[in-house]
């Protein structure tokens, strides 16, 4: 096999995009990634998201170390172990994020990274189906579209934000994220449009890319150049080389893992498993961040929810026309309104995050209510906790302990509380009153602040938004691993490109700035600049 120009570790959100775009520019690339085919009804059928997410063959199958402040529980925390990584196992709910998230990164040392330098890229990368806007783009690999909201439920929590007294937003995606509407999705023609359709397809095409299926085990040096990743295929220990640079793209997860299997991380902690310390680098896997969320269910005095579907013969229906026509209840997510408001009058900006449901179930799929009911997913954006990521052990295979460290901060507990009392405003107004039946979860006992505490630690789920375990920042900061341009502090000819570049987490699901990630990543490498954007002049365009 020829050398590459590059190689990139992880056919994710992020890798798919990066190698999109070098390939385009002329350049050759190696994309490594240890799962298989993307190709199957359960990935490409968005109304079976809850499948893949809890299939061994799709998913890395991690969990959380116990954590103290959720009664010692392990929450699941899956990772994309497919091609589209993640992107194929997702609810495909595509969020940018808030303006003021990549403003703040920018403060935070992210210099080149605020909203100016990131809008840009999100329009580049996508076609949106939702008309013509100035903040939008129209030519992108990735279609962006929304569900038709046949069901009166959708439209019923849109009236009932508005009734409450927050706006209605027809595009929270656009100048203004606050308000209640249309929720957006990464499906196109009735099927999920992961990274994997949107991004790898296209470029393998192009003859410029090799796609190999391997554990990638660490990175390879030259002194203090990374040359190369040792990887595990078909038994054997290969290794592949680079010609220009090594990217890792392989998860907020296996990204600091395999800095740290390479040298690069907290030096006390590589001695611990006998590691060669290349850079002491502390915060590789520390800075970890999520958002965590509650369902809010209710029953429905009208048999209009899903629970009509929920059965092995509704099911197959569902499938069947699905198959054949790409059309119906498969081929949407069923997150088709949405909501993001703040917490209360501290908040300059929207901090609390609704996903619509007309159906009361676990997101997994399991447990569900009997009878007809629907429900909100709703947590707050930006927890002040952190955790980390660590060697379990010096060997590859053995997965790395995760702990995040939830509701360690006491704002996480006084925002959650604001978002149960929000939601049952929201569910308490006139749109909803001819489905409101009673509260299902947590229930109408459930009123006072220990009350609602006792919920959250024994009900809180992951919403599975990790990030920020090797942030950008600048050079000198200590906890900073990578530079504005994505290299990785303190060696040469590596960067990182994923969700672990995040230096806080952004107000909503991660899909789409970790797409954007990799589109301005391959920039970064490439040596060019979009021209920046006016979000004022947009305004006054719009």
């Amino acid at each position: 096999m020829a050398q590459p120009d590059y190689v990139i570790v992880g056919a994710g959100s992020a890798g798919c995009a990066l190698a999109y775009r070098l390939t385009e520019a002329g350049r050759t690339v190696t994309l490594i990634e240890y799962g298989g085919s993307d190709i199957g009804i359960f990935i490409q059928m968005p109304g079976a998201l809850s499948y893949p997410m809890n299939m061994p063959r799709y998913d890395w199958g991690f969990s959380t170390l116990p954590e103290d402040h959720l009664g010692g529980r392990r929450l699941a925390t899956p990772r994309g172990k497919v091609l589209g990584g993640s992107s194929s196992i997702n609810g495909m709910v595509f969020v940018r994020g808030n303006r003021k998230d990549f403003d703040h990164w920018q403060d935070a040392g992210a210099t080149g990274w605020g909203y100016a330098d990131v809008l840009p890229y999100f329009k580049r990368m996508e076609s949106w189906h939702g008309g013509s806007s100035p903040w939008r783009g129209a030519d992108g690999p990735l279609h962006i579209t929304r569900g038709k909201r046949k069901n009166p439920l959708f439209n019923a929590f849109i009236e009932a934000g508005h009734q409450a007294g927050w706006p209605r937003n027809d595009d929270y995606n656009g100048q203004h994220q606050e308000g209640f509407g249309p929720m957006e999705a990464t499906i196109w023609k009735g099927r999920r449009w992961s990274a994997a359709n949107a991004y790898l397809r296209p470029a393998r095409k192009s003859g410029k890319l090799t796609v190999l299926r391997g554990l990638a085990r660490r990175v390879l040096f030259d002194g203090k150049r990374a040359c190369g990743v040792e990887i595990e295929r078909k038994g054997r220990i290969e290794q592949v080389r680079a010609g220009r640079e090594v990217i890792l793209s392989a998860s907020s997860i296996n990204t600091p893992k395999l800095l740290m299997l390479s040298g690069i991380g907290p030096a006390d902690h590589l001695r611990e498993h006998g590691i060669e310390i290349r850079a002491d680098r502390p915060g590789v896997g520390a800075n970890l961040q999520d958002h965590l969320e509650i369902y809010m269910q209710y029953k429905s005095l009208k048999p209009v929810s899903l629970y009509t579907y929920y059965n092995l013969l509704g099911k197959g229906r569902v499938g069947v026309e699905w198959i054949l026509q790409k059309t119906g209840l498969g081929a949407s997510n069923q997150f088709e309104s949405c909501g993001f408001i703040r917490s209360g009058d501290a908040a300059d900006y929207p901090d609390i995050q609704y996903h619509f449901l007309p159906l009361a179930v676990r997101y997994d799929g399991k447990v569900a209510a009997k009878g007809h009911g629907f429900q909100a997913h709703v947590g707050p954006m930006r927890s002040k906790s952190r955790g980390t990521v660590r060697l379990a052990s010096a060997d590859p295979v053995e997965a790395p302990g995760i702990h995040f460290n939830y509701m360690s901060h006491p704002d996480d507990w006084k925002e959650f509380r604001a978002c149960v009392r929000k939601t049952r405003e929201i569910f308490g107004q006139p749109a909803f009153a001819e489905y409101r039946g009673d509260e299902i979860q947590p229930g109408d006992a459930i009123q006072s602040d220990e009350q609602i505490d006792a919920f959250i630690r024994e009900h809180a789920e992951s919403a599975y938004h990790p990030c920020g375990t090797a942030r950008i920042g600048r050079a000198e900061d200590p906890w900073a691993v990578v530079d504005p341009q994505l290299r990785v502090i303190g060696v040469d000819g590596l960067r990182v490109a994923d969700s672990s570049v995040f230096p806080r987490i952004t107000n909503g699901n991660l899909n789409a700035p970790s797409i954007m990630t990799g589109e301005k990543a391959a920039d970064h490498i490439l040596g060019v600049q979009m021209p920046r954007a006016d979000p004022d002049a947009l305004a006054d365009a719009g």
